[in-house]
């Protein structure tokens, strides 16, 4: 018998099981191909027809099968919920008479509360059914301020049409009316050859030029040309003066391009970290420095650096040469000096110099030897529960803030601080000491690159952003670890860098210790400037942070207050929110449109370009209902 091939097997079942596949494939098809018929159809009609035809169709249904239509339709029905009305946002223009409305330093409010040590002139804001629900117009005539450097010099008098501080302070250098312009000369009234001399004396008495000195206050600030003048040395400062007699110092300050806010030292802590400045100043600012148990020099402590400076010139400094000009007598100003250095003695502050109308103090830089003398000097003691840093509506107290604990007498409490422009990269040293919780170096350094690019993105689609002088006064209003000014810092600009009262960690302190400056905020409440402030407003998850404290509109309607006409506002923050925002804003006369995350487009976080329209109240004597646009 012939062999059969190995093959011969496998071929065969091959062709066997391929027999199979047919027959199965077959009759399943016509099965699809009646059940799609009958689809087709609409519903089955099954209903009334008798198991014979069943089988004939189907013969595997059973003889006694009963079935009935198939109907796919719903049969429940819920009502549909009304439809979702979104709300109707009406922010019309406030009456012009509301220009210079600055709802937290109101006049007419601040009547009410307490003269004594000038309360009356702090933060006192509205009740939420006072506030304004309209939107602040500029005057009649408004015009973009001038561009840095010269507008330290000019200003548009329509801005800001004041004349009282020309008349008031006519023969010190102040402001003069020069047509439709302002002039800032420079003078004050302790440095009539004008602010640049007054500095230059300074720095022969201490050194202005290495780096050391980056952060400033000056407490009475005028017209804030002492500020103005430091710029260009690479120091920065704050100057702060009431809303009082003195009618809008601190908006001629704005104006000028020069950082400012009202403020007035009088009950409550100024809105500083501890250890924030590296120098004070006062120009006869008049504040009372040795009443009060010495309570307002007590505060300046507080927050000057460890080795920082304290600047006093006009009264009582050097009384012996201008007691008839200031029409005073001789035993009442040197009373007041005597005071004066029993209360900076008692601080530990050592007196470096007086010379003719300047007198400087230094603070020391750490409080081994103040420990040992409170035996000798008995008062102030130092404070022991209160947080340094806490500085919201928190009173003064006259207890002195003690600085972090060293080992060694040549240590600089709280650590050394790198010496601008070094000073901005460095990793601060409240972070590098770990006195902030989840904060690291690594996170500082990844948040500072991040931040280069963010603003890189930025300047991409805000071309006014990327041209160089066309923004001078930014406001950051959840500035973190300051990232953003910093990713700035080469352009001639300045941020107030706000750390929301409401922020997980106060990292306030950070951004002094980088060489920068900003402030405590809480956005439930109007900030304490002037309308038109900000020429550019940067707001980074500020409404998610404030959802479920305060309205949204009354947010935004601040925001516009405090920007100028055709200045730009980013926003950063969940898409959901941000369309909730640009719902409000397009009828605020803004225009507005969302853009995607810089690195992503799937990212929920989404951006918000928006720009202020140019707008302005009517000429006096027309329709107050219109607007010059």
């Amino acid at each position: 018998m012939a062999l059969l091939s190995p093959f011969y097997l496998p071929l065969k079942a091959k062709k066997l099981n391929l027999y199979k596949i047919t027959l199965t494939i077959i009759p399943c098809t016509i099965f699809y191909l009646v059940g799609f018929y009958q689809s087709s159809r609409g519903n089955v009609p099954v209903s009334n027809t008798s198991s014979s035809s069943i089988n004939e169709v189907f013969p595997c249904a059973p003889p006694d099968h009963k079935t009935t239509t198939l109907d796919f339709e719903a049969h429940h029905f819920a009502p549909d919920p009304p439809p979702r009305v979104a709300r109707a946002h009406h922010l019309p223009p406030c009456d012009p008479k509301y220009s210079e409305h600055t709802p937290c330093e109101d006049v007419d409010r601040s009547l009410k509360f307490d003269r004594d040590r000038l309360i009356y002139r702090e933060r006192h804001c509205p009740e939420s059914h006072e506030i304004l629900k309209c939107r602040v117009p500029a005057p009649y005539g408004y015009k973009v301020p001038f561009r840095w450097p010269e507008s330290r010099e000019f200003a548009w008098y329509a801005n800001v049409p004041h004349k009282e501080l020309t008349v008031e302070k006519k023969n010190q250098n102040w402001v003069h009316v020069e047509g439709k312009r302002l002039r800032f000369p420079g003078g004050g009234t302790m440095f009539p050859r004008g602010a640049d001399a007054y500095i230059d004396d300074i720095g022969k008495l201490i050194n202005l030029k290495d780096g050391s000195i980056r952060t400033a206050i000056d407490t009475g600030c005028g017209v804030a040309s002492w500020g103005a003048y430091l710029l260009p040395r690479n120091i920065l400062a704050v100057s702060f003066a009431p809303r009082d007699t003195h009618v809008s110092q601190v908006q001629f300050a704005l104006e000028r391009g020069v950082p400012a806010l009202i403020g007035i030292i009088a009950s409550i802590r100024l809105p500083y970290p501890s250890r924030s400045f590296d120098m004070a100043h006062c120009s006869r600012c008049l504040i009372p420095w040795g009443q009060y148990d010495g309570q307002y020099l007590i505060e300046v402590d507080r927050i000057l650096r460890p080795g920082g400076y304290w600047i006093l010139s006009g009264p009582p400094i050097n009384w012996e040469a201008h007691w008839e000009g200031w029409n005073r007598t001789r035993e009442d100003l040197g009373a007041e000096q005597s005071q004066i250095e029993k209360v900076a003695r008692s601080l530990c502050w050592k007196k470096l110099v007086q010379r003719k109308d300047i007198a400087i103090w230094q603070k020391p830089t750490n409080h081994i030897h103040c420990k040992v003398n409170r035996k000798v000097f008995k008062r102030p003691l130092f404070c022991k529960s209160q947080n340094p840093d806490m500085a919201w509506y928190t009173k003064m107290e006259t207890c002195l803030t003690p600085l972090p604990e060293v080992s060694n007498i040549r240590d600089i409490a709280g650590g050394q601080l790198a010496k601008w422009p070094e000073r901005l990269n460095a990793i601060p040293p409240r972070i590098s000491r770990g006195s902030l919780e989840g904060i690291t170096a690594g996170n500082f350094i990844e948040n500072s690159e991040l931040w280069k690019r963010r603003v890189a993105y930025y300047k991409k689609i805000d071309y006014q952003l990327a041209q160089t002088g066309r923004y001078r006064n930014l406001l950051d209003m959840n500035a973190h670890l300051g990232g953003f000014a910093a990713a700035l810092v080469d352009d001639p600009l300045w941020v107030m860098n706000v750390v929301p009262v409401q922020a997980k960690t106060n990292t306030l302190g950070v951004i002094f210790e980088r060489g920068l400056i900003g402030t405590y905020q809480n956005w439930c409440e109007a900030m304490s400037t002037y309308p038109r402030t900000y020429d550019f407003i940067h707001a980074d998850s500020v409404f998610s942070l404030y959802k479920d404290r305060c309205d949204m509109e009354d947010i935004l309607l601040e925001m516009d207050r405090i920007l100028r006409p055709e200045g730009s506002v980013v926003m950063r923050d969940d898409v959901d929110i941000l369309m909730k925002v640009k719902s409000i804003i397009d009828v605020m006369q803004w225009d507005g449109r969302i853009a995607d995350h810089e690195s992503s487009p799937h990212q929920r976080e989404k951006i918000l370009f928006a720009t202020k329209k140019y707008w302005t109240a009517p000429k006096p004597g027309q329709n107050q209902g219109q607007v010059v646009s």
